[in-house]
This record gives C-alpha cells, structure tokens and sequence, in this order.
C-alpha cells in the first residue's frame, strides 16, 4: 500500500521562512540558559564524585540525544505548528494533548520564561546594585515588588513585543545571542582546561573518580557519608534532574514546525545536531571546571579554592572556575555571559511556547483568538496571553517551586510523547514517515526505561515535589471538561 501524504494547507497562513540553522540555533540557544554555570555544584554534593559527575553529565546528554532522534519521527510525520501538542493528540487523544498543552501554559514554559527572566535580572544586579530581590519598590502585604522582578517583566514584555513583529525579528535575536554563547562557552572551555593544565585539580579530581560520598545540610551542619548499592543509584536518579534540567527545552523546535522550511527534514536534522552541540559543550564545561577547581571543599571556607565545586558561593560554580582564570573580573565577565545566555534562552521559549496555544485553540482547548494570526503572520494574542502569566509568575514569587513540581512532569510527557511512537506505528502504518527512528523499537523503548527509572526514584526520593507536580497536571481536567462544555454551545 502506497504511504499517505501528510496534510496540505493547515499551516498556510504561517512564514515558511527558517533554515536549518536557524532551527538549529533555536534548540540550542534554548537549551543553554543559566544551567550549566550553577547546576553542578548541587550535583557534586550528591555524589562526591569526578567520575559520576561525569557520567551523569554525559548519561543526561545520551537520553536528550535518544529523545531528540525520536522526536525527529513524529515531526517528520506531523511538520504543524504545535509540535508535541499535535504528536501527543494524534497518538493518544485530545485529553492527554489538553493536559500537556495546560501544563505547558501554567509552569513549564510559563514558569521557565519568569525564572530565566529573574536570573536575567539578578545578574544584572551586578552591574546595576540596585537590580536586586530585596530591593523592595511596593510591599501591600501579600504581594512585594523589587526591582529585580520588575526587570524581568520588562525583559519578557520586550521581547514578547520583539516577536509578535514577525518571526524574522525573533529569529536575528536568536540566531545573534545562541551564537554569541556558543563562543563565549567555547572560549571559557579552551581557557579552563589550558589554564587548569597548570594546577593540580585535573589530578587530583581524577584519582579514585568512583568513590562516591553525599554531603546533606542537616541544618546543623553538613554530613557527608560514603554511597554504594541502592544509595547510589537513588542519588544518581536525584543528582540528574540538574543535568537534565539544564538541557531541557530542546523540543521546542517542534512548536514552531509551521514556520520551518522543509520541516520533515529540517526539524529531525536540527533537533539532533542542536542537542548534540549542546551535550558535547556541557561536558568539556565541566572537564574545565575539574581542571579548576577541588571537586570537594569546605562549606566554611572563605575563597573558591577552599570551597571547591561543592560549595562555590551561592552555587556559582561558572564563576569561582573563571576566577581562576580571570581573577576578580571573572564575576562581570560570567555575569555578562549569563545576561546574554538568559536573553537569549528567553527569547526561544518565547517564540516558541505561544505556537504551542495556538495549536490547542484551533481545537477549542485554549481561548478562541489564540487560534489567530496578526498582520506579520505569528500568534500576537497567545504570545501576549503567554506573558501575561509569564509576568505574574515573576510577581508571584513562585516559579522556582511550580518548577521543580513540573519537571517531573515534564519528563512523564517526554515519555507519553516518544509512548507514541510505539501507538502510530501500529495505528498508522502507511502514514508517511520521511524519517524513522533509527534502531526502532531499541533506541525509543530504551529512553522510556531510562526516563521511567528516573520518575520511580524522584516518586520516592522527592515525594512533595513529584506528586505536586501531578496535581498540577491533573488539575487540568475540569478546565478541559470546561471548554469541551463551552465548545459544545457554540
């Protein structure tokens, strides 16, 4: 039987007007945020150890890359604005698509464009003093404003302006800022493995690189004690969130499919060369860290030696390793660079996320006029609504929380999304695939295994955060019944 054709006409409206590399910028450049430069330091008091650190690093890069080679198959199949949202409909309906779709709305891309927004700001602070959390403007009791947060909404409605003139504009801001991170991380990589060659860390870090110990603050102070067997594996499947969370937001490409050019070759291409750049980059960055800096240290020590990666001054592991390299201008130039990594990061998740509102509002599911187009041919309503909760999450004070609920979520969907695969290729076995995954059914069953191993420890190692970001998720159903409700009037 002759293989069906995908559908003609749905996304007419949209620009066809990215490239390959274009794509590619965009999941890159919305990958690396501020991750990468604070992430490790809680990572290397879980395990205690160069060699699991690493692995964790690298084992986090191989599920984004599997996940990212099985993505490329449903976008293939499905090149719609919407991305995920559409994959998850066509495969498991629209009620499991609706749950993701509001789960994406109120925390993951809403919750990540306020966090990477205020981590904007407070670098920021750096250079200006006055940029600051405490630096209190309006306090009515249950709600304070600073200055830090009133940057960051203004950092979102900035950039929220940018791209509803026409996704040429959001993509120069991308393709400009990725690149600009890009050499900034390559540079800082070259700089701290040349410079760490002279000191004795890369030797010490790399002897005994399994031994592996945890350091918890019971309040009182820190404990370390020796982990084997069970423990390990249970901080292990803890210690990765860090990692993960910091290479997360590679799907977004998806979302903007309508606007890709030759997007069933496109979008699988990008996804896995931008995750692959990403991957490679993070590991060398924290090779450089371990050429820098002790691996353990002293919570009481009073500079970045004594303190080691483990207990870097408010997590800052990026800037205690350039201090090495750089001395005291080390905090300007890593504040620079995390300034221009969050704008840039921001500026994907911006672009992207409303596509993903305006899927869900031409099936009834999100407000009716998401569904349109302005002049410039891009979601202006959904991009606006976006901010708009964007901005009271940066109000509310709350976005660190409501993200560390969702990215337990967030990876349930990873998993439902890639489950999916599995459902088409028996649903739909003439449906027109330019790009298969390769290895089918190995490489997409493997990364299920490999997620799902990593939701069982989180279910039990993070009880509170795991099972409140479920609440989130399901909360969603009566809003869907609501709308089902509301569209059934019409």
């Amino acid at each position: 039987m002759k293989a069906e054709s995908p559908e003609k006409g749905s996304e007419e409206k949209f620009n066809r007007s990215l490239g390959f590399w274009d794509a590619t910028m965009l999941v890159a450049g919305s990958m690396i945020g501020s991750g990468i430069f604070i992430v490790s330091a809680d990572m290397a008091r879980m395990v205690g150890s160069t060699g699991w650190l690493l692995f964790l690093w690298i084992l986090s890069g191989l599920i984004t890359v599997m996940a990212a080679l099985s993505y490329g198959e449903l976008a293939g199949m499905m090149p719609k604005a919407g991305g995920q949202f559409v994959y998850i409909e066509r495969a498991w309906g629209k009620v499991t698509s609706f749950l993701y779709g509001w789960t994406v709305f109120t925390v993951i891309q809403t919750g990540v464009i306020a966090a990477v927004a205020v981590a904007f700001a407070k670098y920021s602070g750096v250079f200006f003093p006055s940029i600051a959390i405490d630096n209190i403007l309006l306090d009515i009791g249950f709600l304070k404003i600073s200055t830090a947060q009133m940057l960051a909404i203004v950092c979102i409605l900035f950039l929220t302006w940018i791209n509803t003139k026409g996704i040429q504009h959001g993509k120069r801001i991308q393709v400009v800022f990725t690149s600009a991170k890009l050499i900034a991380l390559l540079f800082l990589i070259t700089a701290g493995i040349y410079v760490g060659l002279n000191y004795e860390w890369f030797g010490q870090n790399f002897t005994n690189l399994w031994d592996a110990k945890t350091s918890v603050d019971t309040g009182s102070g820190w404990k370390t004690s020796d982990l084997a067997g069970s423990a390990l594996v249970l901080a292990l499947g803890t210690a990765i969130i860090g990692s993960l969370f910091s290479s997360d937001a590679w799907n977004n490409v998806t979302f903007i499919a309508g606007e890709i050019k030759e997007p069933q070759k496109n979008i699988p291409l990008s996804l896995l060369t931008g995750t692959a750049i990403v991957t490679v980059l993070y590991l060398l960055t924290n090779i450089a860290y371990l050429g820098l800096l002790p691996l353990h240290g002293d919570p009481a020590a009073g500079d970045v030696i004594g303190q080691g990666m483990q207990y870097a001054t408010q997590d800052r592991v990026g800037t205690a390793a350039a201090s090495r390299i750089f001395g005291e201008s080390a905090v300007y130039l890593m504040a620079l660079l995390i300034m221009v990594s969050t704008f840039g990061c921001n500026n994907g998740i911006i672009l992207s996320g409303a596509r993903v509102y305006y899927a869900m509002a031409k099936d009834g599911l999100f407000f009716k006029k998401a569904a349109s187009l302005n002049r410039n041919e891009v979601p202006e309503f959904a991009l606006w609504t976006q901010a708009a909760w964007a901005c009271a999450l940066c109000l509310s004070g709350t976005y660190g929380d409501l993200l560390d609920y969702c990215t337990f979520a967030s990876l349930l969907f990873y998993i439902v999304t890639i489950a999916g695969i599995f459902v088409l290729r028996k649903k739909e076995p003439n449906a027109f695939r330019p790009y298969k995954v390769i290895a089918y059914p190995i490489l997409p069953a493997l990364y299920i295994l490999i997620a799902g191993a990593i939701c069982c420890i989180l279910l039990y190692t993070k009880p509170s955060n795991t099972w409140s970001g479920l609440f989130i998720v399901f909360l969603g159903l009566p809003i869907y019944y609501l709308f089902i409700k509301k569209k059934k009037k019409v």
